[in-house]
């Protein structure tokens, strides 16, 4: 989801919010930057006329909190992950979203009724997709691959692993590799003896993982061949196989579900405009809109139903979704409040790990 931005771009766009008449979005860059673009912000510049200008991040929270800190903001809108829309917003940096005035679904159930659990979780968020971290890898030169316990096999599946560099995902995966079932993985997690488990089978693939940062980069990572395994998020995944024509497979296998939501930072110098575009964006129409693009589940029950096929005419984009039923066999959802409390703890242990 992710491409490179320099932190000082992000400081210094003010030129960006120049006008009353605009909208300043961060999201992720790539194929899900392009998601929201057509399914989002063309369709409402064209119906308010209000300017939208996106710029792109590899986490949109690094340049709120320096710019909320430093007291000149220059974003209305910024997407981010749920953890980190709960953080930030009991550090007050974000500004409360009135969830009651968000549209209704098109038969009348209020917003509040029409978005799935956990979507409105923040008061100071709104959740416009269901996203996964999974395992992929290229069919023309892996087999074998069915269980997250495979990308931990470096005996059976040889070739190096690619892995986001971070804790989160990565020590979930871990516990359900080494047989923790989903259900029971935050609360291994809780405790020093569940987290050394995590890092102990880190441990066996550490000398082979390519770490990775920016979303665009695991599908490369596969085209390259530099490694032979790779964690993921799932519509980029989905975007080199089916919008690229790549060989590439997931594995949903012990994928991780989260959402992804919009807020708007402390102080954004666009804020009434800032909350138009969320609630235009977040309408049933335009999540359902933003699965032709790709395979991110939207947030409202009543968008579901609405989800056709991808851009393509002919890929029934259902089956490609976190929230398929055939994928769900053994998925964890990720627990904000967790990591909402642990983040900085665990990524501190994480980062002497990798120095070791």
């Amino acid at each position: 989801m992710k491409r490179t931005l320099i932190l000082s771009t992000a400081l210094t766009a003010v030129s960006f919010a120049a006008s009353a008449q605009e909208v300043v979005i961060v999201s992720w860059g790539g194929a899900y930057g392009v998601s929201q673009v057509e399914a989002y912000n063309k369709p409402f510049t064209a119906e308010t006329g209000i300017k939208t200008t996106m710029v792109d991040a590899d986490n949109p929270v690094t340049p709120i909190k320096a710019q909320v800190e430093a007291g000149n903001v220059t974003i209305d809108v910024a997407d981010i992950e749920l953890s980190d829309a709960v953080r930030l917003c009991d550090e007050g940096m974000l500004e409360i979203i009135d969830h009651a005035a968000l549209p209704a679904a098109p038969d009348g159930t209020p917003a509040t009724e029409d978005f799935i659990d956990g979507a409105l979780m923040s008061e100071c968020a709104v959740a416009n997709i269901v996203w996964s971290t999974v395992v992929a890898y290229d069919s023309s030169k892996v087999t074998g691959a069915e269980t997250i316990a495979d990308f931990f096999d470096l005996a059976k599946i040889p070739g190096k692993r690619g892995l986001r560099k971070g804790a989160k995902a990565n020590l979930e995966m871990a516990l359900m590799a080494d047989g923790v079932p989903a259900g029971e993985v935050y609360a291994a997690l809780s405790t020093p003896e569940g987290v050394d488990r995590a890092f102990a089978m880190l441990d066996t693939i550490k000398a082979d993982t390519v770490w990775w940062e920016a979303g665009a980069q695991p599908p490369q990572l596969l085209a390259d061949g530099e490694v032979a395994m790779t964690t993921g998020y799932n519509g980029r995944i989905f975007n080199a196989a089916i919008g690229e024509n790549m060989p590439f497979e997931i594995m949903w296998d012990g994928q991780i579900m989260d959402f992804d939501l919009f807020v708007v930072p402390k102080g954004a110098p666009n804020k009434e405009n800032a909350m138009k575009y969320i609630a235009f964006a977040t309408d049933t129409q335009r999540l359902a809109d933003q699965a032709k693009y790709i395979s991110y589940g939207p947030a409202r029950k009543s968008s579901a139903p609405l989800v056709g096929l991808y851009q393509d005419g002919k890929t029934e984009m259902g089956p490609h979704m976190p929230t398929s039923e055939a994928n769900l066999a053994n998925a964890l959802v990720n627990n904000f409040e967790f990591w909402a409390d642990r983040d900085v703890e665990l990524n501190e242990r994480f980062n002497a790990w990798l120095l070791q």
